[in-house]
């Protein structure tokens, strides 16, 4: 077994669609990004990439490269898990949280813990996603940005 642990976060923009969890969620602003810039997703990817010692997004998928622009971090997952599968490995859990003081994100939970499960080829009983405000401190309580955390556990899968 291996845990990882990924972070990310990004600036609140206008004119750009609110993309979490791979669920298209209505607000007046979305996130700013070489990507669909998910925060959700990517900090998932992250973790997961990290407890299976395959570097993180950056390296496997570069803001450099045009074939990212505007990509969606749900495919990108997707990636993500056959690369933890060529590796010898298979996500056990997720734990996510989504820090923003808004919009209220509850509506959209069981969405997203669905499309993250189908990506990532698991139960979505192996996923969790929460969301929580920081009681208007900070960049993500003003509204200037959202952030997410996401712990895993991988294991090696036997041949």
């Amino acid at each position: 077994m291996r845990i990882g642990h990924g972070y990310d976060v990004h600036r609140l923009t206008e004119g750009r669609k609110l993309i979490l969890g791979g669920i298209d969620i209505p607000y007046e602003k979305g996130l700013l990004g070489h990507s669909d810039a998910d925060v959700l997703v990517h900090a998932l990817m992250d973790a997961m990439l990290g407890a299976a010692a395959l570097g993180d997004i950056g390296k496997q998928f570069p803001d450099s490269d045009d074939a990212y622009l505007g990509a969606n971090s749900i495919l990108l997952l997707r990636k993500v898990a056959a690369l933890l599968r060529e590796n010898g490995y298979m996500l056990t859990n997720a734990d996510c949280t989504v820090i923003a003081q808004k919009p209220k994100l509850s509506p959209f939970i069981d969405e997203m813990r669905l499309k993250i499960a189908e990506a990532a080829g698991v139960s979505i009983s192996r996923i969790s996603v929460k969301a929580t405000t920081e009681e208007k401190l900070g960049f993500t309580g003003e509204g200037l940005g959202i952030a997410a955390h996401a712990v895993v556990l991988i294991e090696e899968v036997c041949v």
